[in-house]
């Protein structure tokens, strides 16, 4: 989960608002320590660290509420507004012309994600209709040929590279003559990636950009090296015209916060992070929306539209069954197969801002559990699979049995059943308190 360490810091920080009945002085200074202590702990530069919380801090008892506005509420925002703040504030596409060949310069040190961040951009942009393609300039590291072309493969995208050429301006150049001639519309050039320092790979980047002029160059940076990553942003904007940044490898490490507050100071914007290992495991970079998924806060819009990429079927029916915590095991199997279609079910749930409230176990299900429950299931009867509850002792011996699986592996299925009801009925009292929170229909809890 993206940056789960700081995130869970920081619902931490505003749980203590939630829960006082008195909103004074003391409870906001309280406040603003508990968030210097999780973006310190992220490795967040400790100037902006002091910053961000001298803002909330004088700005949290500001009497001027705006109207309707409880001061809890006023605080919740003015903590979202300055995380916003400090990870670049707004949102930067990736500017592409349809119908028109786009060449999109990819750099960065070795070791950074840049050639498995290409295949992600590669097939982002093909599920949304636009024709990509990508060529492979890296011509110094070993493997960086076969790599790119499998991950091209993978998202069924065209591939151009020549293992024998070793002038990279010339395999730049053929590369873009030949994506042209496709009529691909973005064109995304990998490039070899050495240390900052070396001045030939600075020298290579300038050569190649000259020579087929590239609509933009994109920086991808490591985030497991917090601060560090500012400063590698900033010799790479020094050595050439960075266009945007992706900040990589945010699914792991504690220095994610560093990472994205320095690289927002450099200037340049933030266009995509990389949020896992899987083809998928990328996005548009938005402050706004980050910020609130730091905190807890669900992230509707991202979610309609993976709903919408993964084409689910919405049953009514099961989701009333679901927002009242009255589901049978099919329906539990049903709605985490349609969730799946969306990805981790850990990554969905951080949309709906449930990343802190359900357990570990629920929110990391893995593929092969899911098949042995199905079938395990398969050996149940109509009754059993209506009403999980019948299912004592002697039935779990003859389900395992006639399933080939163990008692252990029954009694773990029917945990689970019951830890999502009883999660479910949470989610949807909570749900049905909230006022204005839009309801997104075909998934727990809506």
């Amino acid at each position: 989960m993206v940056l789960e360490g700081l995130g869970k810091a920081l619902n931490s920080a505003l749980k203590r608002l939630f829960g006082a009945t008195v909103i004074d002085e003391e409870l906001v200074k309280e406040l603003t320590k508990d968030i210097q202590r999780a973006l310190l702990t992220a490795d967040v530069d400790v100037n902006l660290v002091m910053a961000i919380t001298k803002r909330v801090e004088e700005q949290a008892l500001d009497e001027s509420l705006p109207r309707g506005i409880s001061r809890r509420e006023h605080i919740v925002k003015v903590v979202w507004d300055s995380l916003s703040h400090f990870l670049g504030e707004k949102t930067v596409p990736l500017e592409i012309a349809p119908g028109k060949p786009n060449l999109v310069m990819m750099v960065g040190i070795q070791g950074s994600g840049k050639t498995t961040t290409i295949g992600k951009l590669a097939r982002y942009y093909q599920k949304r209709g636009i024709k990509t393609g990508v060529i492979c300039a890296d011509n110094f590291r070993p493997g960086a040929y076969s790599q790119l072309k499998q991950l091209a493969e993978r998202s069924n995208v065209p591939f151009w590279g020549d293992e024998e050429e070793r002038d990279a301006v010339k395999l730049a150049r053929k590369g873009f003559d030949d994506m042209k001639k496709r009529g691909i519309e973005l064109i995304l050039l990998d490039t070899s990636g050495r240390h900052r320092e070396e001045t030939g790979l600075i020298k290579e980047m300038k050569d190649i950009s000259k020579g087929v002029k590239p609509q933009e160059i994109i920086l991808v940076v490591d985030g497991t090296l917090g601060q560090q990553a500012g400063t590698q942003a900033a010799a790479f904007r020094d050595a050439t015209k960075i266009g945007s940044i992706v900040v990589t490898k945010l699914d792991g490490g504690a220095k994610g916060g560093g990472a994205l507050s320095a690289v927002a100071a450099t200037g340049a914007p933030i266009k995509f992070i990389g949020t896992g290992e899987g083809m998928d495991a990328i996005e548009p970079f938005n402050p706004t929306k980050f910020a609130g998924r730091l905190l807890g806060m669900s992230d509707i819009q991202g979610l309609i539209e993976k709903v919408r990429e993964a084409q689910i079927e919405v049953d009514e029916d099961a989701t009333m069954r679901f927002m009242k915590g009255q589901f049978s095991l099919n329906d539990m199997m049903a709605q985490l197969k349609q969730l799946k279609k969306m990805g981790p079910i850990g990554k969905v749930m951080e949309m709906l801002g449930l990343q802190y409230k359900i357990p570990d176990d629920i929110a990391e299900i893995q593929e092969e559990n899911m098949k042995r429950w199905e079938v395990i299931m398969s050996s149940m009867t109509k009754e059993e699979l209506d009403n999980p509850k019948t299912i004592k002792s002697s039935r779990i011996q003859r389900i395992a049995k006639g399933s080939g699986t163990s008692s252990r592996d029954v009694r773990d299925l029917l945990k689970q059943h019951q830890q999502m009801q009883k999660m479910m009925k949470q989610f949807g009292k909570q749900r049905r308190g909230r006022r204005g929170i839009p309801v997104l229909p075909g998934l727990p809890g809506a």
